[in-house]
């Protein structure tokens, strides 16, 4: 045995516990989950079931903890877990899932389907079988604290811009600021208008708010790969900035897979809880709402309706809020015919969209999304996540749909009250 798959295997045995026991006893192979899968329903292959990505764990579970499974291994008739599966499987567990949580809501059972393909990851990347998209992604989040690289130089490039262009500031590293902003790369980069509509939103607010110039990447590339340890490593860098900033919430930004990694798996990681609060920005515009500091002007007179990204609704439970924002300036807003918790995956979250193989499965799973807009026959589509928006953006050109994917929290800044 290599010490690679030893490495793996021993990776897989450490995620077997209570809850992987009593997923793989409790499972009947429904294939309930199969018809909640993005990946599977828009091309039938069977390997492409959410239980089937999990088979590296279940082997491991049954010869290693099961009395039959054990007698089974004794006598050489257990299925072993060797190199080749995990180089099979690691295509399955990477390229065909975004792991976005419509398998484990739709369960009989109540198996969380999703932390099973999850924990698989740990093994499959231990071994060295992941994608090197991601492998890539990983190593400079580690290095340089970004997964595509973005230096703390381009953050402060863009920020010359916006209060050269504005007028406004864009605080960083203020100390005792209410709030501490994260960003992923993608809205450095690519949607530096978010960060405009940040600084317009919370001077019109009325709060303090900054951003760290030690830990201002939200995206946990370590999460995506899976691997705990870097995970970690990297949630730490922001409990670390927020601590010394002493501010009182972090806001984790318009990025589904951002607001799961550091709001729900953060403290497990790190085995201990936060002394601040962590919130997604719609919540925080949602509170400001309710706090009569958010006022708007204008309607949108054209048709919209919102895409629920999967770990801020369907994982994160953040579905009211965006409907009250967008109720505020819509005229016109219809929902999808799945919408919410139940909404389907847009194909590019769970490190997808770093993987460059995978681009033809990730335009093909978008279909199902296709088929929801042709229902409803919108004009523009708002959503909450830049990955989302990117993936929309790609796949809206591909299948020739003139159907421009707008930020919420961008709409909300373009529809601010100006001061009389």
């Amino acid at each position: 045995m290599s010490a690679s798959l030893e490495k793996g295997i021993q990776a897989l045995k450490e995620q077997v516990d209570s809850s992987v026991a009593s997923f793989f006893s409790s499972c009947v192979h429904c294939g309930m989950c199969a018809d909640a899968c993005v990946f599977y329903t828009e091309t039938g292959e069977p390997e492409l079931t959410p239980i089937t990505k999990t088979e590296p764990l279940r082997r491991i579970w049954f010869s290693e903890y099961t009395l039959i499974g054990r007698l089974m291994k004794t006598l050489g008739l257990a299925k072993r877990v060797d190199e080749q599966l995990l180089s099979d499987w690691e295509t399955l567990v990477y390229d065909s899932c975004s792991m976005c949580g419509r398998c484990s809501m739709v369960c009989p059972v109540g198996n969380d389907i999703t932390e099973m393909i999850r924990r698989t990851r740990e093994g499959i990347a231990a071994a060295g079988h992941a994608p090197e998209g991601l492998i890539g992604a990983t190593q400079r989040s580690v290095t340089i604290g970004s997964p595509m690289g973005v230096r703390l130089p381009a953050l402060q490039a863009q920020i010359k811009h916006i209060e050269k262009d504005t007028g406004m500031s864009v605080p960083l590293d203020v100390e005792g600021a209410e709030y501490m902003l994260l960003l992923s790369s993608m809205e450095i980069m690519n949607f530096p208008e978010f960060i405009e509509a940040i600084a317009k939103i919370f001077d019109k607010a009325g709060a303090t708010w900054t951003i760290s110039s030690e830990a201002f990447e939200a995206t946990n590339a370590g999460i995506q790969i899976g691997v705990s340890d870097i995970a970690a490593t990297l949630v730490q860098r922001v409990v670390d900035a927020a601590e010394k900033l002493k501010v009182k919430t972090v806001i984790s930004p318009e990025c589904g897979h951002a607001y799961m990694a550091i709001r729900w798996e953060g403290p497990n990681l790190i085995g201990k809880p936060y002394n601040f609060k962590v919130r997604h920005i719609l919540e925080v515009l949602d509170d400001f709402r309710e706090q009569g500091r958010l006022t708007l002007t204008g309607k949108e007179s054209q048709k919209l309706t919102y895409h629920d990204p999967c770990q801020i609704a369907r994982r994160g439970g953040v579905i009211d809020e965006p409907r009250n924002l967008i109720n505020m300036f819509a005229e016109n807003f219809v929902e999808m015919p799945e919408n919410g918790k139940m909404n389907w995956c847009c194909g590019a979250g769970g490190g997808v969209a770093s993987i460059e193989r995978a681009e033809d499965l990730k335009l093909l799973a978008f279909k199902h999304k296709k088929s929801q807009l042709d229902a409803i026959h919108v004009e523009a589509i708002v959503s909450a996540c830049s990955t989302c928006r990117m993936q929309f953006e790609e796949s809206l050109e591909e299948y020739h749909m003139d159907i421009p994917i707008i930020s919420l929290t961008e709409t909300i800044a373009e529809h601010i009250a100006e001061d009389k």
